[in-house]
């Protein structure tokens, strides 16, 4: 019995979790949305809010000071650490063109220099997911979108209960 083991195993070792997680994420990064099955896409919703999280506060601190420097790098450096290898990695867009963009040419400058940035106000909650009804074909898995939120964006939820009515004192 797995009580109070937190997370799925998704049928991997810890290795190869990590290497499904850091090869899912610069996919996220790079294209801001992609197609995956609902228990990776779930799994996958931490991991790439922290790195977000690296990035707003590496875009907080960094004034032009050399403490912010220095604090801008430590982030950075997490950031790497956690991103792993693949960090530098240069982005490319669907027809396998390299991007043209001058502050997107790798994950990580993506990541501090427009992803950051954006989400400089939010206090979390940089990403969404979307079931899909189609199943995969194959093994039927159930398919998501996850997407990072575009600028100035909200998280849609459903709609507050209503409040309950104050309580009617009793007489007595």
């Amino acid at each position: 019995m797995r009580h109070r083991k937190a997370g799925r195993v998704l049928g991997r070792n810890a290795s190869h979790r990590l290497a499904l997680f850091r090869n899912l994420s610069r996919s996220l990064i790079t294209h801001e949305s992609i197609k995956t099955t609902v228990a990776k896409a779930k799994e996958l919703r931490p991991f790439v809010e922290k790195l977000i999280t690296l990035a707003k506060k590496a875009s907080l601190v960094d004034d032009g000071t050399p403490a912010g420097k220095i604090k801008s790098l430590h982030y950075r450096r997490q950031a790497m650490a956690a991103l792993g290898p693949t960090h530098g990695t240069g982005i490319y867009d669907k027809e396998d063109k390299a991007a043209t963009e001058k502050t997107a040419d790798t994950v990580l400058k993506k990541l501090f220099s427009v992803i950051g940035p954006r989400f400089k106000d939010r206090p979390g909650g940089y990403t969404r997911i979307l079931k899909l009804h189609k199943r995969r074909l194959g093994d039927g898995g159930e398919q998501a979108i996850i997407e990072l939120l575009k600028d100035g964006e909200t998280r849609v939820r459903a709609s507050a209960p209503p409040e309950a009515p104050a309580p009617v004192p009793v007489a007595e």
